[in-house]
């Protein structure tokens, strides 16, 4: 939370008191992601008077400002920023209305801001007439243009936007951040009421405006936290010293206590996202195995074929599966009998969802018992190398999404008992052919156009039916640009004859070898 905006709300009048009437004496960087800002009452003897530092760490894993009692500047390797403003006086410092981002405006009418975003932290100059002058990471290329009078964000936030907004504090409140979010939803559990839940709401914005701050442990990293919700190791009333022992506590962990930090933190929003999936998925089912089946509205609509009028949107009959009536929707310019074929069309594919949905179930189950393993195991490393090992022999350093499923990657449809992968977009494409097809693998492809890469995964001693092939060629020709095409020229190879040279675009390949079959595109 060192970087929440109710932080910042209440750091920007610390530094005012500090800073106000000062003179912004110079800014250097002897470090790529480091910036140092010196402040004095005076800068005309050699000595400077009642000097201030404010040490700006903008990594992208780490950005935090921090205010050294002093700093020895190096001789070599240094570079001399916002060299404009040198010499000119602090006349306020203040954070913008919403946001995290705190402007030390100066007398002369310039101004610097200490955007605090994450890893898109940067600082920023901009002058009288309120424009960008200078900008410390130009990798950062949408703060070439930011505007200064923008970052200021009114919002109504009172009793009445609160009940307009169906009783939804985040539109009124998004800068409250996770923490805050995550014990405010708590407090919030079971008040229905909008002054019951209104009067929370202010309750938890007085405990995280009143000038107490803790400095917590989570998941083995410190923590500057406006809230005590964990076991406190220090608490502070000055937010400065409160940032720096924050700031201090960060820089002497060890590597062995970063890196379990960050792979602990990574692992649990992983087992996160799987309970989230698990969560919908189980609800899916539950809907999809509760509700009347395609099959059985099918068999409802034939055998009462004589009783539905023609041309009829609804029909009501009796469920024989339930002992109950119920209510079918119809394609009026349908027979009663096409009806029941489209219901049975939809059993088919509700079938295959139902595969879907179980197969994703057993691999996320399966992938939750690994995380929590995985957990386990970390806890007992207590050295570096051991732990960067086990991390890599566990292909735990790839970022910090869940694996997806084969049939959450790809569209997937399967015909006369072989299954057909088709690529979702050009990336995708790369995916599928690169990693998720084998040599003996099936590769399709419209010919000459942008398309899906479509694949037939290889039965082990069967030969492909030419059924198979077809169907999947007009999968291939549906998913490309002849769509619309009256037929579709489909290339048809082994996947061992499709090669992706380095420095290709997402998608493109080169087929060494290939057969053409015409097909009419189709869909699912």
């Amino acid at each position: 939370m060192h970087q929440n905006y109710y932080f910042l709300k209440q750091l920007a009048p610390a530094l005012n008191k500090v800073l106000s009437g000062k003179l912004f004496i110079e800014a250097f960087s002897q470090e790529k992601d480091e910036l140092i800002l010196v402040f004095a009452d005076s800068s005309e003897t050699e000595e400077w008077v009642n000097p201030f530092f404010i040490k700006a760490t903008l990594r992208p894993n780490f950005a935090c400002l921090s205010f050294p009692d002093s700093f020895q500047r190096a001789r070599r390797n240094s570079v001399n920023l916002f060299v404009d403003l040198y010499g000119k006086s602090i006349e306020q410092v203040r954070v913008f209305l919403n946001e995290r981002a705190i402007e030390l405006k100066l007398a002369s009418g310039e101004a610097m801001v200490f955007k605090l975003f994450g890893n898109r932290s940067n600082i920023i100059s901009f002058d009288r007439d309120k424009q960008v002058s200078e900008v410390f990471n130009h990798k950062l290329t949408p703060d070439q243009t930011i505007s200064l009078i923008g970052l200021d964000r009114p919002i109504d936030q009172s009793f009445e936007a609160f009940v307009q907004n169906e009783l939804k504090y985040e539109p009124l409140f998004p800068t409250f951040g996770k923490l805050v979010k995550k014990y405010l939803d708590a407090q919030l559990e079971g008040k229905t009421s909008a002054n019951e839940r209104w009067e929370v709401v202010q309750q938890v914005l007085g405990q995280i405006s009143s000038g107490e701050f803790y400095i917590l442990r989570t998941e083995l990293m410190p923590t500057l936290s406006l809230l005590e919700v964990e076991l406190v190791e220090a608490q502070y009333q000055d937010p400065i010293l409160a940032l720096n022992a924050f700031y201090y506590a960060y820089i002497r962990l060890t590597g062995i206590e970063k890196g379990k930090a960050e792979i602990i933190r990574i692992l649990k929003k992983r087992i996160q996202q799987t309970e989230s999936y698990l969560e919908n998925t189980f609800r899916k089912l539950l809907e999809l195995e509760e509700g009347s089946k395609n099959d059985e509205v099918a068999n409802i609509l034939m055998a009462n074929l004589h009783q539905i009028p023609a041309r009829a949107e609804v029909v009501e009959l009796f469920d024989f599966y339930h002992d109950k009536p119920i209510k079918i929707k119809l394609k009026k310019d349908l027979s009663p009998q096409r009806n029941a074929e489209v219901y049975y069309r939809k059993s088919k594919n509700e079938k295959i969802e139902l595969a879907k949905l179980h197969e994703g179930l057993r691999a996320r189950e399966n992938e939750k018992i690994k995380m929590t393993g995985y957990l386990e195991a970390i806890a007992r490393i207590e050295i570096l190398r051991e732990l960067r090992a086990f991390i890599k022999a566990n292909g735990l350093a790839g970022g910090e999404a869940a694996p997806l499923t084969q049939a959450e990657l790809f569209k997937r449809v399967d015909y006369q008992g072989y299954v057909i992968l088709i690529g979702r977009n050009a990336k995708n494409n790369d995916v599928l052919t690169k990693q998720y097809a084998f040599k003996e693998d099936l590769w399709l492809h419209a010919r000459d156009v942008p398309g899906s890469h479509v694949i037939i995964k290889y039965q082990p001693g069967k030969k492909f039916p030419s059924t198979v092939i077809e169907r999947a060629a007009e999968l291939a020709a549906f998913y490309s640009k002849r769509k619309t095409d009256s037929l579709c020229p489909v290339i048809v190879t082994p996947k061992k004859y499709v090669r992706k040279l380095k420095g290709m675009p997402d998608g493109a390949v080169i087929v060494d070898k290939e057969d053409v079959v015409m097909v009419v595109a189709k869909g699912e």
